[in-house]
């Protein structure tokens, strides 16, 4: 285990984290870590679209003048793409030049938006790799569905351009170590969408709490207390969108038919495309605490218990969990709830009323010994609290994330990026890490529950407040209720699990050409 504890400058910080990266590479190349895990396919896809002259990548090395025109384009603009695009579209110096989305309805829809409020043409592209291919674009920005994060950064790396990626990163283990190589060896500036490592009030109060005025660190507890509905129920495959193509809709997950109602969004709680609210919602406040108590390298173990409770739909990742990342004597625990406060809120108006935890739904707490850290979602505020929960410290500041991101592009230095990528590549695993303890888990009780959860005070007591929250909304947490995933052991050094092969199986899947990954070096 690495836990770095003492306060250090947001410069430093960067060094820190970047000479890590670098070390990473060299080290995962000599070893073949990816090669060596079980499900992993290494192969060229069997149709490649994309080839990576030498003068394309070289030639953006470069230093660009602050007025100098940067050209982006924007693949995924369904949702959160859209914002991508008002986010360049406001920096002087910066056009968006043109949409991506292998949706026509959608792609039709937001090129039409554009053309409106700019009054001039948008390209709009329904293949992503039609764009790595133009020598006149130097930006991507990927906000697809996760499946897609991992492989187009790396293949937007390969082509020369820089990339702003939406999170998670990636949609598992394997996939982030892919992208880290391919940033490290072609020296591209690729920053994660984790904003709140833009926000100086929390920059701030983290320092300050490293400055020792709440005594020390004991627990880090990230919240997504979410109403999440059910997706509803299908009776057989349904028939995706017209307009869209739905093989590179799938690219690299498997194609399977479609088994819900709704192709859009609802794939964040399909476990081949999505990764739960864990993964939504989970990886900004896992973020939030893994940078509060520095820890640079994978926990010492990992646990989950928890499931899809209350309802039966065709979405299968948990909306009910606790999961526990152990790093010695700082615990850093998760908390997902989809249900309301209790059945009368449920039957009355679901979003109404939901639970909260030092009066916060969604937020990451540092506990320490003399107080908290509270930190809410929103990226621009955070507070400190005593031993009685009085606020005795706040700050709010927020920044722009995408203008840091273009400072560093234009400087060829990421060291001046707030999230790196490597940064959101380890709270990404983090979030994976959960996924597979809880994948791995069997039925249990209530009862089963907190035997499993031990001796370890933090994780039994957010499990029991778990299991008061599901009998509040007339869950039977019965013999066979829960999933009670194993506590698995980490060996952080080599970034696999100590001797668990069906663990370490599911740090990867198996690759469908030819959405394929290029082989690592």
């Amino acid at each position: 285990m690495e836990i770095n504890r003492l306060p250090m400058s947001k410069r430093a910080y960067h060094c820190c984290a970047m000479t890590t990266r670098r070390d990473f590479i060299r080290t995962t190349a000599a070893t073949g870590l990816i090669a060596a895990l079980p499900g992993c396919v290494s192969s060229t896809p069997s149709a490649p679209r994309l080839r990576t002259p030498a003068a394309l990548v070289q030639g953006t090395m470069r230093t660009r003048r602050p007025d100098e025109e940067l050209r982006v384009a924007v693949i995924g603009v369904r949702g959160r793409g859209w914002n991508h695009v008002q986010a360049f579209q406001r920096l002087d110096h910066v056009d968006v030049v043109a949409l991506c989305d292998c949706d026509r309805g959608v792609l039709d829809r937001r090129a039409a938006e554009f053309e409106h409020l700019h009054e001039r043409r948008i390209d709009a592209v329904v293949d992503y790799r039609d764009l790595l291919e133009r020598s006149d674009i130097d930006i991507v920005s990927i906000a697809t569905p996760n499946h897609w994060h991992a492989l187009m950064t790396v293949e937007a790396c390969n082509a020369g351009k820089d990339v702003y990626v939406e999170k998670p990163v990636s949609h598992n283990i394997a996939e982030g170590e892919h992208i880290l190589e391919a940033a490290a060896t072609t020296g591209r500036i690729v920053q994660a969408g984790t904003q709140s490592r833009s926000c100086p009030a929390i920059r701030d109060g983290i320092a300050w709490m490293h400055e020792g005025h709440l005594g020390g660190m004991t627990v880090a507890r990230g919240l997504c207390y979410k109403p999440r509905q059910p997706i509803g129920l299908v009776d057989g495959p349904r028939t995706p969108p017209d307009g869209i193509d739905y093989d590179l809709w799938c690219g690299p997950a498997p194609m399977k038919p479609l088994m819900r109602r709704n192709l859009h969004y609802d794939w964040h709680w399909d476990t081949d495309t999505g990764n739960g609210d864990i993964g939504n919602q989970g990886i900004h406040q896992m973020d939030i605490c893994r940078w509060a108590i520095g820890a640079l390298s994978m926990p010492q173990r990992v646990g989950s218990i928890g499931g899809r409770l209350g309802y039966r739909d065709d979405g299968n990742t948990p909306n009910t969990q606790v999961a526990l990342l152990e790093y010695g004597t700082i615990p850093l625990l998760f908390e997902v709830r989809g249900l309301p406060k209790d059945l009368d809120s449920q039957q009355r108006n679901w979003n109404g009323s939901m639970d909260t935890y030092m009066g916060q739904r969604i937020a990451a707490v540092i506990h320490c010994e003399g107080g908290a850290l509270v930190v809410p979602t929103g990226a621009r505020d955070c507070w400190a609290v005593d031993a009685d929960g009085r606020r005795i410290e706040s700050w709010s500041e927020s920044a722009d994330h995408f203008a840091n991101f273009i400072t560093a592009v234009r400087s060829r230095n990421s060291a001046e990026l707030n999230a790196d990528i490597i940064e959101c590549v380890r709270s990404s695993n983090l979030c994976h890490l959960a996924s597979i303890s809880h994948a791995l888990g069997a039925p249990g009780s209530a009862a089963d529950a907190m035997q499993a959860a031990g001796d370890h005070a933090a994780y039994g007591e957010a499990v029991d407040r778990m299991i008061n929250h599901l009998h509040a909304n007339a869950v039977d947490v019965g013999a066979s209720t829960l999933s009670i995933g194993p506590t698995l052991e980490i060996d952080p050094a080599h970034d696999r699990f100590a001797q668990d092969d069906a663990a370490n199986t599911l740090m990867a899947r198996v690759e469908r050409a030819p959405y394929t990954f290029p082989e690592r070096s």
